[in-house]
């Protein structure tokens, strides 16, 4: 059971500093293995990337929750945005997420939630989030999740979970992500927001946690598309380069974030939960998981000639590249499908 939990109460004084998670260093604390450099994609998605990071600062395995990337889907004009189960976390871990009625200022509902030990999920602008620097900081509007921590009211910081790592915000940036003061312009709508439970959390063993997670893979392969979408993805690609080559690097940078980014990094997250999931062994999930580390390994290489082929203005070149990535799609899912029963 969680050492975080506390008793429900009244929310604390403002002024009162607040921290669900003690201990975190935004600057000198290592990142989580998933996020290290020598991966493929270091940042997946903003909601994925958080619970990476929140689960490995509360000394849980998050290779066990992985398996949702196995369903994903080409819908079009994007990959599935990803996302953990909110059921596999409550069986894995004990951690109950819920929506936040957000119906007063975010502020009071972070001086409510965490002073009760509760964590809180929420939309943010990326404008005023400063680990976002050289992208988005003070440079772009742009929508993202983060987990609030730890908060100081009269010392206008905050500590939050981000992308890959555990960061820090004062000042206006403060003000900002909370629409505080009278120059603070009133936001369209309440941002979404959940709010994340410790109090029933749980920390199976390594050989029991393992078990939990193989009884919820054919759950999770339920999921995964009747074809072979990276085979979509190609033909989409095809047919809609040359009205990305007419819209420029930035109209694609934002089309390969919702498209290439989510495929190539959701197979990487795929070939870590089935080697974490068959452990020493070698057996059908190691060689489904060489399939998805190849398909996240051909993605990285295609956004970067995709880029190319936007910018020069000429035809993609290299369909074999495409090719490869639908045959190694196709053979990790037909190994999944020969694991022992």
């Amino acid at each position: 059971m969680s050492d975080l939990s506390l008793p429900c109460s009244p929310a604390p004084a403002a002024a009162a500093p607040l921290c669900v998670i003690p201990g975190l260093d935004g600057e000198g604390r290592p990142p989580h293995e998933l996020h290290r450099s020598e991966r493929v994609w270091v940042e997946k998605n903003c909601y994925a990337d958080l619970w990476i990071g929140l689960l490995g600062a509360l000394g849980h395995e998050p290779a066990a929750c992985l398996g949702f990337t196995l369903g994903i889907d080409f819908l079009g004009d994007q990959w599935t945005f990803y996302k953990p189960s909110h059921d596999d976390l409550f069986l894995l871990y004990g951690i109950d997420v819920q929506e936040l009625t957000v119906w007063r200022p975010l502020i009071e509902h972070a001086r409510e939630h965490l002073g009760a030990g509760r964590l809180i999920a929420t939309e943010a602008d990326a404008w005023w989030l400063p680990d976002t620097a050289g992208t988005d900081y003070r440079r772009q509007h742009t929508k993202t999740t983060v987990v609030l921590n730890a908060l100081d009211e009269a010392g206008e910081r905050l500590g939050y979970f981000h992308n890959a790592g555990y960061h820090q915000l004062e000042g206006e940036d403060f003000r900002r992500t909370f629409a505080l003061g009278p120059d603070a312009p009133a936001p369209l709508m309440p941002f979404f927001a959940e709010i994340i439970d410790l109090r029933q959390r749980v920390e199976h063993e390594g050989p029991a946690l393992r078990q939990l997670a193989r009884g919820l893979l054919p759950r999770a392969l339920r999921r995964r598309p009747a074809d072979n979408p990276v085979e979509r993805f190609a033909r989409r690609y095809q047919h809609d380069l040359p009205g990305l080559q007419q819209r420029g690097l930035a109209h694609y940078h934002a089309w390969a974030f919702a498209a290439t980014r989510q495929l190539g990094s959701a197979a990487e997250l795929a070939a870590h939960h089935l080697r974490w999931l068959e452990g020493a062994q070698t057996g059908p999930l190691h060689q489904a998981a060489d399939g998805f580390q190849e398909v996240a390994t051909l993605a990285k290489t295609f956004i970067l000639k995709g880029a190319r082929a936007v910018a020069s203005g000429r035809p993609f070149a290299d369909g074999e590249l495409l090719e490869r990535m639908s045959v190694a799609w196709s053979a990790a899912m037909q190994a999944v499908d020969h694991r022992p029963a």
